[in-house]
């Protein structure tokens, strides 16, 4: 398993489909672009979603989301969604992401996930994930 401590890189194309009719990328995308980067966060160290439930009955949820668009993406920009966990308490997390064209912050994300049971209670973080997320990181801004 992977240590979840350090930055985690996604990478993303924008396709026509995400843009408007200039061609910037809508900003309910970033979002998308944000929740595939979590999911591979989390896959790179054994944890999956599927898995997660079937196994443990646990599921996650964005409880907070907080967003600074800072500069618009384009039609074909090639994009990196770096994920870093803030902190991790008894049954939630902070990640930061940010997505970046060539270095440079386009949109600034905090977030807390929750742990959740199937019916939809709050619950611990597995042992496992909250070693590998550690607590108290230091943010990447």
């Amino acid at each position: 398993m992977t240590d979840l401590r350090g930055d985690h890189v996604f990478f993303v194309r924008v396709y026509y489909e995400d843009t408007d009719a200039g061609g910037v990328v809508y900003h309910s995308n970033y979002l998308r672009f944000a929740e595939r980067a979590r999911t591979e966060f989390l896959r790179e160290a054994g944890i999956d979603h599927i898995t997660q439930m079937a196994e443990n009955g646990l599921m996650f949820a964005v409880r907070r989301c907080e967003a600074e668009y800072v500069k618009p993406a384009h039609l074909d920009d090639a994009l990196e969604i770096r994920t870093r966990c803030l902190e991790a308490t008894g049954a939630s997390f902070w990640l930061e992401q940010l997505v970046q064209r060539a270095g440079e912050t386009l949109v600034e994300m905090k977030l807390r996930l929750v742990c959740l049971k199937a019916d939809g209670r709050p619950a611990r973080l597995p042992n496992n994930l909250r070693a590998m997320l550690g607590t108290g990181i230091a943010s990447m801004t």
